[in-house]
């Protein structure tokens, strides 16, 4: 029997780009940017973590308002700034009692308070403390003697102590047998473009804060920012601790889609 070749419906030949056409976004819009933060278990503890691409998500840190006081706590945070919102935060590191940072504190370019090099009691004097940064759109954390051997120029940093991971090892000053354990939380960089928020969601050792950023995150620069009134706010989680007034707290802030 002859081969015979049958014309196809125009339909048929334009269906599959038109599903296509309609699959796409419309123009201008863009696509919904992975929740930052997960449940996270290592060596079996639960942590809660939250990964920011600086390629992605933008960092800022919040301490008073448009007022100048306080926000003290996360319903005061804008939730929109420009076309990003607000996707995750948590407290920015340790503070005095009036709320104000307990050590270097740099927002949008401006120093509001310069590194507080003292000795004294707690954690923030455990030396070495450190220091967590953004410039250029690339993060480090260091010493606070690096910081000040290395004549940055931040857009955002913020100081608080101990460091929890100096250059692939863990603070001299940790116990691996110690019996402290609280609520933690902190942060560090894998590379420049990726940071590495944590908080733990039982009470643990600082060896093990620190094992958690070093040998399971893989950071070989870390930062504790506070401990027993360690917060988060992630929308995504269904989440918004509040425990007391905080001082400095950072966010991170992504794309919204248009008509959010």
């Amino acid at each position: 029997m002859p081969f015979v070749r049958t014309r196809r419906p125009l339909w048929r030949l334009l269906w599959l780009p038109l599903l296509v056409l309609l699959a796409l976004p419309p123009a201008g819009w863009s696509s919904p940017v992975e929740e930052p933060c997960t449940p996270h278990r290592f060596e079996g503890l639960r942590f809660t973590v939250c990964t920011v691409d600086l390629k992605v998500h933008s960092l800022q840190l919040f301490w008073r308002d448009e007022v100048g006081q306080p926000y003290r706590a996360f319903r005061r945070l804008p939730t929109t700034m420009g076309n990003e919102q607000l996707v995750f935060a948590m407290n920015a590191g340790m503070f005095r009692p009036d709320l104000s940072p307990a050590g270097l504190y740099i927002e949008d370019g401006e120093t509001f308070r310069r590194a507080n090099t003292a000795d004294g009691p707690g954690n923030f004097h455990m030396k070495p403390n450190g220091i967590f940064l953004v410039e250029n759109g690339r993060a480090a954390v260091m010493t606070t003697e690096q910081y000040l051997e290395a004549d940055r120029s931040p857009e955002l940093a913020t100081q608080s102590g101990p460091m929890l991971v100096i250059d692939g090892e863990l603070h001299p000053a940790f116990l691996e047998d110690s019996n402290s354990r609280k609520r933690r939380n902190g942060v560090g960089v894998i590379d420049e473009r990726t940071v590495v928020f944590a908080i733990t969601e039982q009470p643990v050792t600082f060896h093990e804060f620190a094992r958690l950023f070093r040998d399971d995150l893989g950071t070989r620069n870390a930062l504790f920012l506070d401990g027993s009134m360690s917060s988060l706010h992630a929308p995504s989680l269904g989440r918004s601790d509040f425990f007391r007034h905080m001082g400095p707290i950072i966010g991170a802030l992504a794309p919204r889609e248009r008509g959010n």
